[in-house]
């Protein structure tokens, strides 16, 4: 798909927002009650302007809480007629995606789960077809940002110009204090090929309540169109989620206490953090071949401590040295950086083969 500003033009609910544009409401819709009493709250927050909640809830336990289902949607339609608010909820299937417009929902998210699967993101463009409902496509699960824009192509493909893209962080192996890793250099890639509002789902991202507020300003920094939160009148009793769920009034509170950025400063830090994204990611990959090179002297210790042959070779050692300063320079690589870097890998290597053969 070519850079496209159409899609952020046709976009007539977040056309006409000023920012900060926040979605707020449940994980879940419960009660009537809880979103009776959840979305009056919001209603009261001047940037929240629209109300989310989950209707059908993807769990990862067949015994967990899935959702109301019809029913819900009742309670979320009162909500609406009683507040003013747009609603949303996410739509996982066809059938899901006819019940939400007979129920007047005003857009509809795409969770990270189905953007996983084309068949499944086909079925429900061909199921809004002829609409102009809003599409709010979530990343997928997998840092795959082809797989992202597969899922905006299907939908425009079937017609439909109100696409937002929602960002939520994505699964990733490394240790790390949030829930889903930001890659923030992904959304700002996703939107610099597409031209779409993006809008940061902070809830999913943090998986707790404590790295919100963070969150949210490096959203602000980085020029993003809103935040996706998840708010409950009562988090402490929410059927899911609930320890990434902030009151309404903790929410009033976190999007007052946020700095604005001026746009010029946003580009240049959107500039900033995709370079530091990808020097993320380069790292990441050094320590997987790291990890690997090590292993692999590992297995040459076993194999000396069989052949009775020592540990260090030192004429192989000035061998491979000399090739790689040589093989650097090449490349522009100075040699002192070289040495230093190859002498570590080195002697990290004659430990690990030093203990393989009893030695150390």
């Amino acid at each position: 798909m070519k850079k496209n500003a159409l899609l952020r033009q046709n976009c007539r609910i977040f056309a006409s927002m000023n920012y900060p544009l926040t979605i707020a409401g449940p994980c879940s819709v419960e009660s009537e009650e809880q979103i009776l009493a959840t979305a009056r709250a919001l209603a009261q927050i001047p940037e929240v302007k629209m109300l989310r909640g989950g209707i059908w809830k993807p769990r990862t336990r067949p015994d967990a809480f899935e959702g109301r289902g019809e029913e819900a949607l009742v309670w979320l339609r009162e909500a609406k007629r009683e507040t003013g608010l747009p609603i949303t909820t996410e739509a996982a299937t066809p059938e899901h995606a006819e019940l939400a417009l007979k129920y007047d929902v005003d857009a509809l998210w795409v969770g990270a789960r189905t953007v996983v699967n084309p068949f499944s993101v086909q079925q429900l463009a061909d199921a809004l077809k002829g609409t102009h409902i809003t599409v709010l496509i979530k990343n997928p699960v997998s840092p795959d940002l082809n797989l992202w824009i597969g899922a905006f192509e299907r939908f425009q493909k079937a017609g439909l110009t109100q696409l937002v893209a929602i960002h939520r962080g994505f699964s990733y192996y490394k240790e790390s204090p949030y829930r889903n890793y930001p890659m923030w250099e992904i959304p700002i890639e996703l939107k610099r090929i597409l031209d779409v509002p993006v809008i940061t789902d902070i809830s999913h991202i943090c998986g707790c309540r404590e790295l919100l507020q963070d969150t949210a300003q490096k959203s602000v920094d980085l020029a993003f169109d809103g935040l996706m939160v998840e708010s409950h009148f009562m988090p402490e009793t929410a059927f899911t989620d609930a320890h990434q769920q902030i009151t309404p009034e903790a929410l009033a509170v976190l999007l007052k206490s946020i700095s604005p950025r001026s746009k010029q400063a946003a580009n240049d830090d959107q500039v900033l953090a995709a370079l530091r994204g990808e020097i993320d990611d380069i790292d990441a990959e050094l320590l997987q071949l790291l990890a690997r090179r090590m292993n692999v002297s590992s297995q040459i210790g076993e194999y000396k401590k069989q052949k009775g042959l020592t540990v260090v070779q030192m004429e192989r050692w000035k061998q491979i040295l000399s090739d790689h300063l040589e093989t650097g320079k090449e490349l522009g690589l100075p040699k002192e950086l070289l040495e230093k870097v190859f002498e570590a890998i080195h002697q990290a290597s004659i430990q690990r083969q030093s203990s393989i053969l009893g030695n150390s």
